[in-house]
């Protein structure tokens, strides 16, 4: 029987080691790629304020979601986002957009109000995600204010890459739709390079009333005197 029993905790005990494996298996953790983007050299290029970025409300976890054919989501077991994803966006977007400006004056919103930018980018993110069978897609859309306020460009557009279907490559293929978004943003934010300041605008002056003509003295009208015979005084 001592056989038999020692088997039998040797083999419950490999069982037990087993599982605990699986359990405490790690999951490997992914980042979006900047793509080496060299930093800029222009201290004083043009200032860009980038944001507020808004991000949507699926993408703002650390889960890796999986697209689906039939359009649904589901969380990869075998992946995650090391981090907060919509972190990730910004921080990519942040260095892309400042080394194709070559503008070491380009920073993320909010920042203090001594920072005067000769553009402000609003960016919605409207959809990042990729799927085993599906490509990676990003929907964004963005306005382009310049250094009065004024809206200057808005466009919204909807950019597709292919991949392998690994994992790894789904963070490849969503990198690279990143560093295609910067780049059309720069290109759009390059005629606002140098344009014009527009003059404080000063209150408008009342016009002054032309000074009144002294009036004439009119005519004027002989009295009648007492007639030397006497009689009425007529007074006109």
């Amino acid at each position: 029987m001592k056989p038999l029993y020692l088997v039998s905790v040797l083999l419950l005990s490999g069982l037990l080691g087993l599982t605990g494996c699986t359990v405490h298996q790690p999951v490997p953790l992914y980042q979006l790629d900047n793509g080496n983007a060299p930093l800029p050299t222009q201290a004083q290029g043009v200032a860009v304020l980038l944001g507020p970025v808004s991000i949507a409300d699926y993408l703002q976890r650390e889960a890796f979601l999986q697209r689906q054919t039939d359009g649904s989501l589901l969380v990869a077991d075998d992946a995650r986002w090391a981090g907060s994803l919509a972190t990730d966006i910004d921080q990519v977007l942040l260095r892309q957009l400042a080394s194709r400006l070559d503008s070491q004056r380009t920073v993320l919103a909010p920042t203090n109000a001594e920072f005067k930018a000769d553009v402000q980018v609003l960016l919605n993110i409207i959809r990042l995600d990729s799927g085993p069978q599906l490509p990676a897609v990003l929907e964004a859309q963005w306005r382009l204010l310049d250094r009065n306020g004024q809206l200057r460009d808005s466009r919204l557009l909807r950019l597709e890459e292919a991949h392998s279907g690994t994992v790894a490559d789904q963070v490849q293929a969503q990198s690279r739709l990143l560093r295609q978004l910067t780049q059309q943003l720069a290109a759009a934010i390059e005629p606002l390079r140098d344009q014009p300041i527009a003059e404080a605008s000063k209150p408008a002056q009342t016009p002054k009333r032309p000074a009144r003509a002294p009036q004439q003295p009119g005519p004027k009208i002989p009295m009648v005197g007492p007639t030397p015979g006497g009689g009425e005084v007529l007074r006109f």
